[in-house]
């Protein structure tokens, strides 16, 4: 133990319970099967620290401290339970309920080894609770946030620009809908069903921060550190899964180029306008090792093989040094692999560079029948914008002014704008 003032006690407690707090929660919700009351665990530890330390001394491991007082505490509500009598004889058998008696200064003398993969397991097992299949997405994504990114129910509502209230209430049913699940790993079958849904979510939250789907703002940074924290996270948790990092190769790589994303007055600047003297070297560097591990691990899925397709960006000097043909042949397999009509758009806009604006207009036509596409603006402005390289300026402007029309993101509107007006001057 050492002796500290009471600030730095306090801003030490609180700091290692921000980084440990969904470990914690993990840890109790694991004994409780409740959320809510894992949470209280972890909150009352915090405040048995903040009560405890000042007297005794910062502990060796402030962070095992903190986790063996979330057990504890856990088993207290545990004995209180008159229901859960029976279980008591179970619970004794467990290494978790051995720790009931131990001090928590005691946790210095604890295996080093063990702990971290528990608290591993921990965490790991946080995850695919926030995404169970029985939850919304729109609640996966909510309880992801509050679980794992540690953001407060405000925080969410406004990076996704909805009432706090509504965020409460897909809190609160998400943690009711869960109430009793036995909060363990899933068996390695349903983990791999499931993985889809955890990687998915990390992709949302990171889209949303890259390219806010409304308001004001094209860009919310907090989103996008948070989902690449966690999909960070999902790599040292399941280093043998290639969609991971795939996942984080994605993410890293279109991080890299936020810096670049606004001009001066804050209005979005397109990729092929991008100062690239601005780009993230240090995230490009990292997403192309994680894209490495991906291709090494075996075939590549949707995540990995976007990736790869951000890559022929990342590694282009200037724009006019980037490797359509490869873009084209990376969406040709991504196609093959996920028919969606996003990602035909995607393809169509490669090939208008690649081989011109002519070669892409019909694709861009027969997606115009797409359900899916019909209000969506990006395609209006992959319209607009290769209407306007085959010199057909009218249409163009009124193919700019529909896709304004259609997008909720004022910054994007803005931009739509100002490119109409531009050619009917």
């Amino acid at each position: 133990m050492s002796h500290a003032s009471l600030t730095d006690l306090t801003d030490l407690a609180a700091g290692v319970w921000r980084i440990e707090r969904s470990r914690l929660i993990g840890a109790g919700a694991k004994l409780l099967r409740d959320l809510d009351e894992a949470e209280d665990c972890a909150q009352d530890a915090l405040l048995a620290a903040l009560d405890t330390w000042p007297r005794d001394g910062i502990p060796a491991n402030p962070a095992a401290w903190l986790m063996t007082a979330t057990r504890n505490k856990a088993l207290d509500r545990l004995r209180r339970r008159a229901m859960l009598r029976r279980e008591h004889a179970a619970l004794a058998a467990d290494d978790v309920a051995s720790l009931a008696h131990i001090e928590p200064d005691f946790v210095d003398r604890l295996d080093a080894a063990r702990d971290q993969a528990a608290i591993g397991d921990e965490l790991l097992r946080l995850i695919f609770i926030a995404c169970h299949p029985a939850l919304p997405r729109e609640a996966q994504v909510a309880l992801t946030l509050r679980l794992l990114g540690g953001l407060e129910t405000a925080e969410i509502a406004r990076a996704f620009l909805v009432p706090e209230a509504t965020v409460a209430q897909r809190i609160v049913r998400a943690k009711k809908a869960l109430h009793g699940q036995a909060f363990e790993l899933p068996a390695p079958d349903e983990r791999a069903a499931r993985l889809g849904a955890v990687l998915a979510v990390i992709y949302l939250i990171f889209n949303e921060g890259h390219s806010a789907g409304s308001g004001a703002q094209l860009l919310r940074p907090a989103l996008c550190d948070e989902a690449l924290r966690l999909a960070r996270q999902l790599q040292h948790l399941l280093p043998d899964e290639p969609e991971v990092h795939g996942l984080a190769a994605l993410l890293e790589i279109q991080a890299s180029r936020l810096p670049a994303r606004l001009d001066t007055r804050g209005r979005p600047v397109l990729l092929p306008d991008q100062d690239r003297r601005r780009w993230d070297r240090l995230l490009i560097q990292r997403g192309l090792e994680a894209l490495a591990r991906a291709e090494a691990l075996g075939e590549l899925g949707p995540y990995a093989l976007q990736a790869a397709v951000a890559a022929c960006h990342a590694r282009a000097a200037r724009a006019e040094d980037t490797d359509w043909s490869a873009i084209v042949a990376g969406y040709d397999r991504l196609l093959a692999l996920n028919p969606s009509p996003v990602v035909a758009l995607n393809r169509a806009v490669a090939i208008s560079f690649a081989r011109g604006p002519a070669a892409a207009w019909p694709l861009l036509q027969a997606l115009d029948a797409e359900p899916q596409l019909r209000r969506y603006p990006f395609l209006a402005g992959a319209q607009a914008d290769v209407l306007e390289r085959l010199g057909r300026s009218s249409e163009a402007r009124q193919a700019y002014l529909r896709a304004a029309e259609l997008t909720e993101n004022e910054a994007q509107r803005g931009l739509l704008q100002e490119r109409a007006a531009r050619l009917a001057s």
